[in-house]
């Protein structure tokens, strides 16, 4: 592998750890959006669900790309 190629791939993984990084701070930052708004009677189940579909939609994200991130280990 050259030394280019070696740089492409570090740079990609640092894209990859980097998006990975945002994903779960917008998976956290909605679990307590979700959390203070459940205390709310008034709340609005609508946008509860959206925010809840968000939510799970974030977590796949995140579960896919750690897997992507760990090595085969059959390899």
């Amino acid at each position: 592998m050259s030394d280019n190629e070696k740089d492409n791939v570090s740079t990609q993984l640092l894209a990859r750890l980097e998006r990975l990084r945002g994903l779960r701070i917008e998976h956290r930052d909605l679990d307590e959006i979700i959390h203070r708004l459940q205390m709310d009677l008034r709340c609005d189940e609508v946008q509860m669900k959206r925010l809840k579909r968000r939510k799970l939609f974030l977590k796949d994200q995140i579960t896919r790309l750690e897997s992507e991130l760990i090595p085969d280990l059959n390899a």
